[in-house]
Formats: structure tokens, C-alpha cells, sequence
């Protein structure tokens, strides 16, 4: 069975380009957040359409127009998930039923890998961290980032400290991409042969 390893970390530390390393080294990846994007263009617009009007052009959601409708009102998010988490929970499954008979591991990159309580899936959790300061430096220097998005994005996450005390798996990113890539090697090494559905102690 395909040992499934949930990959998680707060905006900024680098979860995007852990996951790279993953597909780089031959591990089929899910990317949530990807599928959210295809979904807006997809099956999910008319239906987030019909629930926040005007957030909809061409066919396609505006995320521009939904982030400014849902960003700070805990109710119209939680109407938003409740639209588009099923629908990337069918891609998922879909996911890993493709490559479940020649992948012997996968990955799903999930943002909110552990606030959704989407760890459940997995056999195990890998979180991406980096230091307070490296992050917030990260994430400022993206275009058009404030620091009232950043602060509204922090606090729909669980803090750093809290993912990490739950991860069987860390990967650092602040030392540079050669000590990232050499910390997943050690995961791959660490999972090998390893059977899905099994408990695992924690390891950094």
C-alpha cells in the first residue's frame, strides 16, 4: 500500500520548493492548492459564483475579488472550504488511486494540512519550517504583500511551533536548497519500504 506522507508549512517557509524536491527525486505529488487553482477555473466557479457574486469573470473566479469577500469574515470562509475542500478531497482520491499500484510513497502538499485535520490521511507528516525572521522576510518581498494579508494568512495557521511539535518529519529551509534537498534525501531513506497505514515515531 502507498505510504502517504502529508507535507505542510506556513506561508513563507518554503513548502512550495520542498515539494519540488519530492517530484525532483522521482515521488508523485498532490498539490492542493494547485487543484483549488484548476478548480476555479472549472467545476467550482459557477458554485463559488452563486455564493459570492461578482467574484466570477469570464468563468473563471477573480481570487483577487474572493480574498478581498472572504479574508476577514470567518463565516463567508467557512462557506468558501465548504464549496471547495470536498472538491480537492475527490481530486486527491483520484490522485491516489492512480499511482497507488507503482508508487510505493506520495506525498500531498496541503497548506492546511493540520488545521483541516486532513492528517488524518496520511501515515505520517513532514512540516517545512525556518526561523520567524527568514520567513517574514520571504513573505513581505512578494508583490503586493502587506502586512495586514500577511498577519490575516498567519492567523488562519497554526503557529510554527505547534506544526513542528506535531510533524513526525522536519526539513529546514533556512540553510540553503543543498541542506533542504539532503534532509528530503533523508526522509526517502528513512521511508523506504515502509508500508502505508503505519504509525511512526517522530523524527527530525
Amino acid at each position: 500500500m502507498t505510504f502517504v506522507l502529508g507535507l505542510t508549512g506556513s506561508i513563507g517557509m518554503g513548502k512550495s520548493a520542498t515539494a519540488g524536491l519530492f517530484r525532483r527525486l522521482g515521488v508523485p505529488v498532490h498539490d492542493a492548492d494547485a487543484a483549488v487553482h484548476a478548480l476555479y477555473r472549472g467545476r467550482a466557479a459557477p458554485l463559488i459564483g452563486k455564493a459570492f457574486p461578482g467574484t466570477v469573470t469570464d468563468g473563471a473566479v477573480d481570487r483577487r475579488k474572493l480574498g478581498g469577500a472572504v479574508l476577514n469574515d470567518e463565516d463567508k470562509l467557512k462557506r468558501l472550504e465548504s464549496i471547495v475542500h470536498p472538491l480537492v478531497r475527490e481530486e486527491e482520491e483520484n490522485f491516489l488511486r492512480t499511482i497507488a499500484a507503482a508508487a510505493p510513497l506520495a506525498v500531498l502538499d496541503i497548506p492546511l494540512l493540520l488545521e483541516t485535520g486532513s492528517d488524518a490521511r496520511c501515515d505520517a507528516v513532514l512540516v517545512v519550517t525556518a526561523p520567524a525572521d527568514v520567513q517574514r522576510a520571504r513573505v513581505m518581498a512578494r508583490p503586493a504583500m502587506t502586512e495586514e494579508t500577511f498577519n490575516a494568512i498567519l492567523r488562519k495557521q497554526l503557529p510554527d511551533a505547534q506544526k513542528r511539535a506535531r510533524a513526525h518529519f522536519l526539513v529546514d529551509t533556512s540553510r540553503g536548497f543543498a541542506s533542504a534537498e539532503a534532509q528530503v534525501r533523508s526522509i526517502l531513506s528513512c521511508l523506504a519500504g515502509r508500508p502505508g497505514r503505519r504509525s511512526l515515531a517522530k523524527s527530525v
